[in-house]
């Protein structure tokens, strides 16, 4: 198996992390949790954040992308 150095990781851990693109939004926007915008209410993912199971793993990978969205916008 290849060693991939740390920036190798870094760059490529988005893709690798999303499985079912949309599927969190779906969720959403069953529990009605989706703004005018069309974004996912930010009180929504910190509440699924906080629990088990892979609802809980998207909506902390969400919170991540959002984060990561905001530096690259700094930049």
């Amino acid at each position: 198996m290849p060693q991939h150095t740390p920036s190798e990781r870094k760059k490529n851990f988005i893709q690798k992390a999303i499985k079912n693109p949309g599927s969190f939004t779906k969720t959403a926007k069953k529990a009605g949790a989706i703004t005018k915008k069309g974004t996912i209410k930010a009180s929504f993912k910190t509440t699924e954040a906080k629990k088990k199971g892979l609802t809980g793993q998207r909506a902390r990978l969400a919170i991540t992308l959002a984060k990561e969205a905001k530096k690259r916008k700094k930049k």
